[in-house]
């Protein structure tokens, strides 16, 4: 034992050879615990013992969540398709493509809906903080059979502009002058007054319940037949959010006390 540990071994024997001493010892310490002086919109301290205490129960939380979001997962993959009857078109940096040529010869194509009104010179920024967190993905997508791209309704010059600013590898692509935004509700009008399965109406105060609107839908191909598989919309998409993933693992967390993403700038504007 090296000399520091006999020291404080003979300390305890000499003052904690009672239940009286021992009591003093575990008060002593519980106060002092008790007393750490530490901001009020954190944790209260704890030891070691009861922190492990209290991550062990919430373990079983973090499992009994993973159980159900593989299971909710597993029903979201078993939901019908939707064949497609209009033949999408949109405007893109190598020219006309199609919703199929977006495939690129894979099985299934991720589309993400950007807010860009054709009147803006910029996109959204909330969509653009989602989309900070796509390049990243693309491989590994690739390497799983699916594509994925972003379509906006804003000229193809405005996005592209945007685009080089941002520095976002991603294919982005126009769908101005189509259907594609109004059919997979994600421009809001007096013909289309749907968003998130709901009338535009229903949104909270402050929502745009009309114009451009979030979203990503799913599609997949069997031989040359397109299909639509899924669509979801507002908090569905808090799933693609790393940053908050990171985030909510924090004791400080999101920090929107103020209202969703109020906070969020173009990244180059920090």
């Amino acid at each position: 034992m090296c000399p520091a540990c006999i020291a404080t071994a003979g300390w305890i024997a000499a003052g904690a050879t009672s239940a009286g001493g021992i009591a003093a010892l575990v008060v002593n310490r519980n106060r002092k615990e008790k007393d750490m002086d530490v901001s009020k919109d954190l944790p209260k301290v704890a030891s070691r013992e009861a922190w492990l205490r209290a991550r062990t129960k919430l373990l079983a939380k973090e499992k009994s969540f993973n159980r159900e979001r593989d299971a909710l997962s597993a029903a979201r993959r078993k939901l019908p398709l939707v064949a497609l009857e209009k033949d999408y078109a949109f405007a893109g940096p190598d020219g006309r493509r199609t919703l199929g040529e977006l495939f690129a010869g894979r099985r299934q194509l991720i589309v993400y809906h950007f807010m860009f009104d054709p009147a803006w010179d910029e996109g959204c920024p909330a969509c653009s903080f989602v989309a900070d967190h796509f390049d990243g993905a693309l491989a590994h997508l690739a390497a799983r059979d699916t594509s994925f791209a972003v379509v906006s309704r804003a000229p193809l010059a405005k996005i592209e502009a945007f685009r080089k600013r941002m520095g976002w590898r991603f294919a982005w692509l126009s769908a101005h002058g189509s259907d594609f935004n109004h059919d997979f509700r994600v421009t809001l009008d007096g013909a289309h007054p749907e968003y998130n399965y709901a009338p535009a109406a229903a949104q909270p105060e402050g929502y745009p319940r009309e114009g451009e609107r979030e979203g990503m839908s799913v599609f997949v191909r069997d031989g040359e037949r397109l299909f639509h598989s899924y669509s979801t919309y507002q908090r569905g998409l808090d799933p693609f959010l790393n940053t908050y993933n990171f985030l909510d693992h924090t004791p400080l967390g999101r920090q929107e006390e103020d209202g969703i993403m109020r906070w969020v700038r173009h990244h180059d504007r920090y």
